[in-house]
């Protein structure tokens, strides 16, 4: 019946390699709607010619947007629509229209698409091979079964579902082979560069992690760096698989299908947005709330939405705190008011201990000087201890203050941190926040006991702490010292430098001579511990003779031993002659025995008289010159009493006196 030009099979090979143009919209529709008589007679001519194979489509198909090429096909609808008018007794102006386009689009060149264009088509059926679309034409393609091999989930396509596919330019049962997986890659790519033209964003999901990062799926495989992931470093990548992530494409390849996206560059707009919009409401003694970032040794950072301020040490508490730590902990929300705010340099200080009452503000009515309280050490430095008095309400006791004593010592030698001590208040000043403490006047005064217990005149014994130029002190008992003068460490000696007779750590014996508990000093007396001038003073008087030996010779006098370690002063005008007064010539022969310089000679001994004493002072005067008028006349009383002669002379006297 058919010619070879007319043979439907011959039509449809060349059908498929033609590409037909494609009608309009409502060319689409009355296409349709014409066509649905006359697919019964197409496919009964198909049937007759070559029978489908089972379980296949059918080879021949009929687009409903084209004509069929079939010699008989456009005439048998002509003739099947001039029957009808025949019928009907006169033509449709609708019917005639629609034939007309129908014929127009028939009479059209059609071209077939190039290898590389996409194309709509419709999903006929889903087979072992693969996926059927029609193409329209009487063209069908097939999607090969290994498009689909490596897909996760649903499987995307159905029966009577929309496609785009590509022509690969190869056959295969009959079918034009096309591609469903380069056209979507052809998509994604294009929305991955407009997504990286506009710095727009794309939405995938995390399939793997490999070293340094994750591979994140949006339509390609794209790596996300471990730095880029988060705003914050992270540590295990494992737990992000299968986590869906808005990403930003950083750099791509497409030649060589390399894709690197960010996380962090979207989080990073996100917090600087925030940011800005903080900054923007933010103002000092604005009251915030926030979280602890990051705690340091100076403080902690707390991040108050997108912005970080520092929350200082001194500002967590009024009272002292050792180690932030100790007050915060990262992670925690804490309340706390804006002190300072630098928008220039976008620096926030914060303060927590602001929000609370200020317990200085009662300080100087609570504690009043010469208080006794009790309170704990909190700190120690060179120069004293810190000691709390209440939470937020801290002391300083100067190290001067800690003990009676005058020795020198570090505080940390008397307490230490966390003692309770008792200490008085001294002075108080509200708006420095200073308070005074003392810890010695909190114990009874140590040297009104001294003086009680050391009266004058006692005699103690201790070891000697230092040694200075004018004396050495003497440790009576621990932590208190009183000072041996170098004028009385010997009656007789002359001592020059103390280091002379003593050094650190002798045993020494003293006398208690004077205590000043105003001043806080203890005078001491080595030589007054054997006070020999007592007994001497008990024995002697004004007037009475005695013998000493010249012990040294000054211009002003001689110096006469006249008991062990007693001396006594002979002055230069009881030395010599007086002469009279008016007669400056006259010269008194001196006495035998007497020196003719008018001054003693070292190291001999003579008689003196007494003629001064004063037992305080221990100074004792005598007189070479009266006792040798003494003498002269305890001589001639004896001679007198003894050889008495009327006719005796005084010079016969001395000289009776000598020949004896």
């Amino acid at each position: 019946m058919f010619s070879d030009n007319e043979n439907p099979g011959t039509e449809i090979s060349a059908g498929q390699s033609a590409t037909a143009a494609s009608p309009a919209p409502e060319t689409i529709t009355s296409t349709v709607q014409t066509e649905e008589k006359i697919p019964t007679a197409v496919e009964a001519q198909d049937a007759a010619v070559a029978p489908p194979v089972a379980g296949e489509p059918a080879a021949v198909t009929v687009s409903p947007t084209e004509p069929v090429a079939a010699p008989d096909g456009p005439a048998a609808v002509e003739h099947s629509d001039m029957s009808a008018v025949a019928e009907s007794g006169e033509p449709s102006t609708e019917s005639t229209a629609e034939m007309e386009q129908l014929m127009e689009q028939y009479a059209a060149p059609h071209q077939a698409p190039s290898e590389g264009e996409i194309e709509s088509g419709q999903v006929v059926a889903v087979i072992e091979l693969g996926v059927v679309v029609d193409l329209g034409g009487k063209t069908e393609g097939l999607i090969p079964a290994q498009e689909f091999a490596e897909l996760d989930g649903p499987f995307p396509l159905q029966a009577g579902q929309p496609v785009e596919v590509q022509r690969t330019g190869d056959r295969k049962d009959g079918y034009v082979l096309l591609s469903y997986q380069r056209v979507r890659r052809r998509r994604v790519w294009a929305k991955i560069e407009e997504a990286y033209r506009h710095k727009t964003d794309i939405t995938g999901k995390v399939v793997d992690h490999i070293k340094g990062g994750l591979v994140v799926d949006i339509g390609v495989r794209a790596f996300l760096p471990a730095s880029q992931a988060d705003a914050h470093p992270v540590r295990d990548l494992v737990e992000w698989k299968d986590r869906e992530l808005t990403v930003r494409v950083l750099k791509m390849n497409r030649k060589r299908g390399n894709v690197v996206v960010s996380r962090r560059a979207i989080l990073d707009e996100q917090l600087q947005a925030q940011k800005q919009a903080m900054l923007d409401s933010m103002a000092e003694g604005q009251t915030v709330k926030g979280v602890v970032k990051n705690v340091t040794g100076y403080g902690a950072f707390v991040d108050l939405g997108g912005i970080d301020g520092l929350l200082h040490i001194t500002d967590m508490s009024w009272g002292r705190v050792a180690s932030p730590l100790d007050a915060v902990r990262p992670g925690e929300e804490v309340e706390v008011k804006i002190l300072k705010y630098d928008r220039e340099k976008g620096r926030i200080s914060l303060g927590r201990k602001q929000l609370l009452p200020d317990p200085w503000a009662s300080v100087a009515e609570r504690y009043a000087i010469g208080t006794k309280l009790t309170g704990k050490i909190m700190g120690l430095t060179d120069y004293g201890a810190f000691v709390e008095l209440e939470p937020g309400i801290e002391g300083l006791v100067h190290v001067s203050e800690m003990s009676w004593s005058k020795r020198k010592q570090h505080p940390s030698k008397i307490v230490k941190v966390g003692d309770d001590v008792e200490v008085t208040v001294l002075g108080v000043d509200s708006n420095e926040r200073r308070i005074s403490l003392g810890m010695k006047q909190a114990q009874s005064d140590p040297w009104q006991q001294l003086a009680e217990k050391y009266p004058v005149g006692t005699v103690v014994s201790g070891k000697i702490r230092n040694l200075t130029e004018f004396g050495a002190f003497l440790e009576i008992e621990e932590g208190f010292d009183g000072l041996i003068h170098v004028s009385d460490i010997s009656w007789t000696g002359r001592v020059k430098n103390p280091a002379d007779v003593y050094k650190k750590g002798d045993a020494v014996e003293a006398k208690v001579l004077k205590i000043d508990p105003a001043s806080r000093r203890v005078s001491l007396g080595v030589k007054q511990v054997n006070d020999i001038w007592s007994s001497w003073f008990e024995k002697h008087k004004v007037g009475d003779l005695i013998r000493g030996r010249v012990s040294r010779v000054t211009t002003f006098g001689a110096f006469v031993e006249i008991a062990d370690g007693i001396e006594g002063l002979c002055h230069i005008s009881e030395i010599d002659e007086r002469r009279p007064k008016g007669d400056k010539q006259q010269v008194v022969a001196p006495r035998s025995g007497a020196r003719q310089s008018g001054l003693l000679d070292p190291g001999r001994d003579y008689e003196f008289k007494i003629v001064k004493i004063s037992p305080d002072q221990h100074k004792i005067g005598l007189s070479y010159r009266a006792a040798q008028k003494q003498a002269e006349r305890r001589d001639m009383e004896d001679y007198r009493s003894t050889k008495s002669s009327a006719t005796a002379t005084i010079g016969d006297a001395i000289m009776a006196k000598r020949s004896l």
